[in-house]
């Protein structure tokens, strides 16, 4: 007989990760340490530059990341379970996390770098449009012509391919 998955696999528990989405914290992570009711939970994240407070739900997002904490733990627990679990590393290699990376690194881009940007984008989308072309042009299989608009969905536009460090 098959088990039966419940709906959700993030559930609101002590030692879930979560990330602060509004307020003077948001985009920060912190560790709920207490659940105080159904609309509320008390959140710690000392080496994460946040302070331990109560927090509603609606202000946060849950991650897929979970320690094993008791409930109520003490900052300096909390640190060290951040610290033992390697949250931070983790995070960044989450979708979330690489997708705020790339937020965060395209807003401190200053305006020439945006500008080299866009010009890449468009000699790339030039290059793409052209070799599309040539498919289209020889009148290749009808598969390899969807396969190769397929690629070109799929690549994900980013500043980390357009620019160096």
């Amino acid at each position: 007989s098959q088990q039966r998955r419940m709906g959700f696999d993030q559930l609101v528990e002590v030692g879930r990760v979560a990330q602060i989405n509004y307020g003077e914290d948001h985009g920060k992570l912190c560790v709920i340490v207490s659940i105080i009711n159904q609309n509320r939970v008390l959140i710690d994240g000392p080496t994460l530059g946040v302070a331990r407070q109560p927090i509603t739900l609606r202000r946060i997002s849950l991650t897929p990341l979970k320690m094993v904490m008791l409930d109520g733990a003490r900052t300096a627990t909390v640190e060290k379970a951040l610290k033992a679990n390697d949250i931070i590393k983790k995070w960044n290699e989450t979708p979330m996390g690489k997708k705020m990376a790339i937020q965060k690194k395209r807003a401190s881009l200053k305006d020439f770098d945006r500008f080299k940007v866009m010009v890449l984008k468009k000699r790339r989308n030039f290059t793409l449009r052209g070799e599309l072309g040539k498919l289209k042009g020889k009148k290749k299989q009808n598969a390899q012509y969807h396969h190769a608009i397929e690629i070109l969905h799929s690549q994900q536009l980013n500043s980390f391919y357009f620019i160096k460090k």
